[in-house]
């Protein structure tokens, strides 16, 4: 049996059988779209596909360097950080190209913890799309910079003086990927076997950056894939002794990493419902208001896109990334593009998105308020031509510029309540506050420099 043959706990099963597999891998991913997992026996990976299994909830009250959060109400010392429970989900099984005798399945939080999953956040508002006769079809793509450096390397060095797998700003280049080739090939390789095949891979502007555009697929596969790319890129690079990172601006000499999601809808059908030839730019109604939400929305739900301090690094005039909430046609300047085509391909990019986002919340964030716009019939605002960087915005539609700011917006917005549930918004936002008081006590580079000898 192939891995993406599997559809139920009894396939899986099978696949085990008949593969003779000793020990299975499982994983989560958590509120930072860091996968976590563990090796699991067959006889305990079998039990766990009836009844589900026990992770320690702590993956759900740390943060990306495993520091405990001092203000969510979930898990913390004050609930002894018990086991939540998590069910295995049998149609995410795949294979392990660098791991052949065994195979990887996902799974997602169960019960309470449902409530602060990021992956059940992606299924509630895709469950409101159903209900409103919507399919949702989607699909990322990711800037990433590759170095010459291990694990090791980049601490011993602190992080500066790396040395990129290429020189200089060279987008497109055919020389570089040729001279690369086998890393090329073999990341194409090891994502296709792996059911994240990539439709384009090439280099970017900028010293040894490349671009991956991940197939489409329906949201909540294309979630996966894009939570799965991000992690076995990194496994992969390792392991040929190099280095990726998916920061959202790793450093000021080099312009931020994108993580654009593309979206559109289908009705019950299966029909495109984007597209129609007799409005302007081919954008049906049903468009129309899922970008008026989408622009509405997102100086509220920020938080749950540019979700690091380091993603406001990248969110500047000049550097291919919005400074406020606006939408054009073809337009690579504005935080929402409208991509006109056939019905097939007509869809909106949320360009807002960094490299660093968990794909689960981001997601959620762009399909959710565009579902909200559809629900309340959002006209937005006429599209920006031309420079958006050299329109004055109208002031509702700057976005915050802090990762505290947009964590206390999150936390006030009703709407996003509404949308993914009062749990996920006020642990989600905790979490988020949490990273920026812990960036607030770093004494840094540019504040030795600064104030060291002088003041």
């Amino acid at each position: 049996m192939q891995t993406r043959s599997v559809k139920t706990a009894e396939d899986a099963a099978e696949l085990i059988a008949e593969r003779a597999i000793d020990n299975v891998k499982v994983g989560v991913f958590d509120v930072d779209g860091i996968m976590r997992g563990k090796y699991m026996s067959r006889e305990k990976f079998l039990s766990a596909l009836k009844s589900g299994f026990g992770f320690c909830d702590v993956v759900l009250g740390w943060d990306s360097n495993d520091q405990l959060y001092d203000n969510v109400k979930y898990t913390g010392w004050h609930t002894a950080y018990p086991d939540a429970p998590v069910r295995l989900v049998p149609d995410t099984c795949r294979e392990l190209p660098l791991e052949p005798s065994t195979v990887l399945f996902l799974g997602e939080f169960a019960q309470k913890a449902e409530g602060v999953c990021p992956r059940g956040a992606l299924r509630r508002v895709l469950n409101r799309a159903s209900d409103m006769g919507y399919s949702v079809m989607s699909a990322a793509e990711f800037e990433f910079f590759v170095f010459d450096e291990t694990p090791f390397s980049v601490r011993e060095k602190h992080y500066k003086n790396l040395r990129t797998i290429t020189p200089g700003f060279y987008g497109y280049s055919v020389l570089r990927s040729s001279v690369h080739a086998e890393f090329y090939h073999g990341l194409l390789d090891t994502m296709r076997k792996m059911d994240v095949a990539l439709e384009g891979l090439h280099t970017e502007t900028g010293a040894g950056v490349l671009e991956a555009a991940i197939t489409v697929d329906e949201a909540l596969a294309s979630a996966d894939k894009a939570a799965l790319f991000k992690t076995f890129t990194k496994i992969y690079a390792e392991r040929q002794n190099k280095m990726v990172t998916f920061m959202a601006k790793w450093s000021h000499d080099w312009p931020g990493q994108s993580g654009h999601l593309h979206v559109s809808l289908k009705d019950k059908n299966g029909d495109p419902v984007f597209h129609d030839a007799k409005k302007p730019h081919s954008m049906s109604d049903t468009m129309r208001w899922f970008v008026g939400g989408q622009q509405r929305l997102m100086p509220e739900l920020l938080a749950m896109v540019a979700c690091t301090v380091n993603s406001y690094t990248r969110l500047i005039p000049g550097f291919w990334a919005p400074t406020a909430s606006m939408w054009g046609v073809e337009n690579r300047t504005t935080a929402l593009r409208v991509i006109p085509g056939s019905p097939k391909s007509q869809r909106v990019e949320y360009r807002v998105a960094a490299a660093d986002i968990n794909p689960y919340i981001a997601f959620a964030a762009a399909i959710g308020s565009g579902l909200w716009g559809i629900e309340n019939k959002i006209e937005p605002p006429p599209p920006v031509e031309g420079n958006a960087y050299a329109v004055e915005p109208n002031p509702k539609d700057n976005l915050p510029r802090s990762l505290g700011d947009a964590a206390s917006r999150l936390a006030a917005s009703k709407v996003a309540r509404d949308l993914f549930g009062d749990e996920f918004v006020e642990h989600y936002a905790a979490t988020r506050d949490w990273e920026q008081r812990e960036y607030n006590k770093a004494i840094t580079d540019w504040q030795h420099a600064r104030y060291f000898e002088i003041i």
